[in-house]
C-alpha cells in the first residue's frame, strides 16, 4: 500500500463519518524505518511524521530538516524525564503525557523556554498494567493538574489493547475528551484507522502501511 492509497481512505473515511476534507492529520510512523522509506515519503510532499523514541529522532530529523521544511514531528512513544529538554526541542507534538513527574518537568521547560509542543495525555483506556498511560478514572484530575501547570494540554491519546474491540476504547477516549473541553484526539493506527475516524478522531498514526514492516521491533 502507499502514502496516497491511505490518503485516499483518511478521505473516504472523513466523508462518511460526515466530516470536513483535511479534519484529520495522517502521522506517518517513521520509527526503525530505514533513511531511504522515510526519504521517499518526504519526496511526495508528505511532512507529518512520527518517533517513537528521542534518542532515534535525534539521529535522524536534523539531517532530514536540512533537507525539507515545514517537517512536524511527532513524539508517539514514552519520554524518560532526562529526555524531555531534547524532546522540546526536536518535537512539534508530544502524545505521551502520562505521570505527574513529567508533567511538572514539561511546566518547567516550557516557563524557560517560553514554549511548549501540542500536548496529548495518553490514557491507558484498556487498564492494561504493562502499558503506559492514565487510567480512565484518573483522567479528570490528571488533566486538571496539567492546566494548574499551565499545560495547555490540546488532547488526549491511546493505544486499545489488541484483543479486544478498538471501538469502545476510541469511545472512551472521545468521551473523556469531550468532558474535559478537549479536540484533539490521537486515535487509530494501521488496522483501525478508519473506525477512529468515524469516532471523531483528529490524528491518526500510520507506519507499516505506508512504509511496510518496520526493520526492528
Amino acid at each position: 500500500m502507499s502514502l496516497q492509497d491511505i490518503s485516499n481512505r483518511v478521505q473516504s473515511a472523513e466523508q462518511a463519518a460526515g466530516r470536513a476534507r483535511g479534519s484529520v492529520q495522517l502521522i506517518a510512523v517513521s520509527k526503525v524505518q530505514p533513511n531511504d522509506r522515510v526519504a521517499a515519503v518526504l519526496e511526495q510532499g508528505h511532512r507529518c511524521f512520527g518517533e517513537n523514541r528521542v534518542q532515534e529522532a535525534a539521529g535522524k530529523w536534523p539531517d532530514f530538516r536540512t533537507q525539507h521544511d515545514s517537517v512536524d514531528l511527532h513524539l508517539i512513544g514514552p519520554v524518560q524525564t532526562n529526555k524531555a529538554r531534547q524532546a522540546f526541542d526536536l518535537f512539534q507534538s508530544i502524545h505521551s503525557l502520562d505521570r505527574p513527574k513529567l508533567a511538572t518537568t514539561f511546566a518547567r521547560l516550557a516557563q524557560e523556554t517560553g514554549t511548549c509542543p501540542a500536548l496529548f495525555v495518553q490514557i491507558n483506556t484498556g487498564e492494561e498494567p504493562q502499558k503506559a498511560g492514565v487510567l480512565p478514572a484518573e483522567a479528570d484530575a490528571f488533566i486538571a493538574d496539567c492546566r494548574a501547570l499551565d499545560l495547555a494540554v490540546k488532547g488526549l491519546m491511546c493505544i486499545p489493547p489488541v484483543t479486544e474491540e478498538a471501538a469502545l476504547h476510541f469511545a472512551l477516549l472521545a468521551k473523556i475528551a469531550d468532558r474535559n473541553g478537549l479536540t484533539g484526539l490521537s486515535m487509530g493506527m494501521s488496522a483501525d484507522f478508519e473506525k477512529a475516524i468515524a469516532f471523531g478522531a483528529t490524528h491518526i498514526r500510520v507506519g507499516s502501511a505506508i512504509f511496510g514492516d518496520r526493520s526492528a521491533a
